[in-house]
């Protein structure tokens, strides 16, 4: 079961319908009730989901613990414990397999295991700090933990922020179930008609690079960038409108980040419940920027290492984060004089691009080779000559693809100008409302990925 099935949303109709039927003060009990039955249908078998519930019973634990005694080793030990399956598993992929070897037995992944665990760890920190108390009802903590929409590719909540809202319950409001069908389709619309489609062509290119010569890889580089964004983007879109059909606001995880003027800025752009939580647990209880010039660098170049290591198992992904924390460090030093703003959100792109490639490529050389062929093997006539219709999209479901591109690009321009695109459908008439709605499903279906004969791929970040 994933986030674009059929079973899904079957599954999201008995949820909201239970959820609005029973009496408010048990609607809290239907939202446990059917993420964790979601959870057992997205496992690979049922150790995964004892593991889970392991750590959700220590996470839970170690919360009371501290709110009775506030120790930086009661701290400590509670997020080792209950980040300790995310700490073997890096290990174990990273060392070749060193737990399998020694043990004969092969470590179990659950799924969503790298959200939850810094969920998990936020909470604990945030008892710590005092800024709010542990729960003590271990069903409704277990739902914090586990709410369905987010808990595979996020975004990572704070409790603060999403616990009230869980846990209160909300009275039934067509407005909200309106919206959570808008950003359903807009989620549709991200992952059939940008994120699969552009998935064709990439992968195309990036599994077989030395054959195509660079205005090609520069393609595919561009692409790369445009899918994994509006795969990611797509799964948060599906999430929130999911859970505003309960009322339920999930934070926003994006804010056009390919507009970005600089790194920095493209970092408070991106996966901006990771940033965020990078900042808060890593870069600012290491010091932050308050302890001089080298300490600072330092820790960019720690939190940015950590980065690297949840995104992959390989040292190519730290190689990546830590190429982040260069770029951020050289825009501080060199302070660059006074750039148009479109060179620097160009500027911005094109460094963002090149870390992607790396991010994609099988290795680490593999990237480094595609790097150097776009600029010793640049040939601007594939763009003139067909060639590109024969990455596997041809010229029909490339077109599709281009305009699908430059309406997220409208509506992205027209959403940093602070006008919001669904508030202006909502407010139209009833038959230009629904027109709208009906139209986009009809496109969407016709014209996406399962339209073209193409099978949906699962989502990008599923696997992180």
């Amino acid at each position: 079961m994933s986030y674009t099935s059929f079973g899904y949303y079957v599954l999201v109709a008995v949820i909201v319908l239970v959820y609005y039927l029973i009496p408010r003060r048990a609607r809290w009990i239907a939202l446990l009730s059917g993420s964790l039955i979601f959870y057992y249908l997205v496992s690979s078998g049922l150790s995964c989901v004892c593991l889970f519930i392991l750590s959700i019973a220590i996470c839970f634990t170690f919360g009371i613990l501290l709110e009775k005694k506030r120790t930086r080793l009661c701290l400590g030990a509670g997020i080792v414990l209950t980040a300790l399956p995310l700490i073997l598993t890096k290990t174990d992929s990273i060392l070749g397999s060193p737990f399998e070897r020694l043990s004969g037995f092969s470590f179990i992944v659950p799924v969503g295991l790298s959200f939850y665990t810094l969920q998990m760890v936020a909470y604990l920190a945030d008892i710590y700090n005092g800024k709010f108390p542990a729960q003590r009802n271990p069903l409704k903590f277990a739902l914090f933990t586990s709410f369905f929409p987010q808990i595979i590719q996020g975004p990572i909540p704070r409790y603060d922020a999403l616990a009230k809202e869980l846990y209160d319950g909300n009275d039934f409001d067509l407005d909200s179930i309106l919206s959570g069908i808008q950003l359903i389709i807009w989620g549709f619309f991200l992952k059939f008609m940008i994120a699969d489609k552009a998935a064709i062509p990439v992968n195309t290119v990036f599994d077989s690079y030395s054959e195509y010569g660079g205005g090609v890889v520069i393609l595919a580089g561009v692409l790369y960038s445009i899918q994994l964004y509006t795969d990611f983007l797509s799964c948060t879109t599906l999430a929130q409108g999911v859970a505003q059909m309960l009322g339920i606001h999930v934070q926003d995880n994006f804010f056009h980040p390919y507009f970005a003027v600089s790194i920095k800025d493209f970092w408070r752009r991106w996966h901006m419940s990771l940033s965020s939580w990078l900042r808060d647990y890593i870069y600012i209880p290491l010091g932050g920027s308050r302890r001089g010039s080298f300490r600072r660098y330092l820790n960019v170049f720690i939190t940015f290492a950590v980065s690297g290591l949840w995104h992959g198992n390989s040292f190519k992904f730290i190689f990546w984060g830590l190429l982040h924390a260069v770029y951020q460090i050289a825009e501080r030093v060199l302070d660059r004089p006074k750039v148009p703003k479109f060179l620097r959100t160009v500027i911005t792109f094109i460094l963002a691009m090149l870390a992607w490639v790396i991010f994609r490529a099988d290795t680490l050389g593999a990237s480094f080779a595609m790097m150097r062929s776009m600029v010793t093997g640049f040939d601007i006539a594939v763009f003139t000559d067909n060639s590109i219709f024969s990455l596997g999209l041809d010229e029909k479901e490339f077109t599709v693809l281009v305009l699908s591109i430059a309406v997220l690009f409208g509506v992205s321009l027209l959403q940093e100008k602070g006008i919001e695109v669904r508030k202006y459908i909502s407010e139209r008439s009833l038959v230009v409302r629904w027109g709208v709605y009906l139209l986009s499903i009809w496109v969407i279906w016709i014209f996406g990925t399962y339209g073209f004969g193409f099978d949906a791929s699962e989502f990008i970040y599923g696997g992180f």
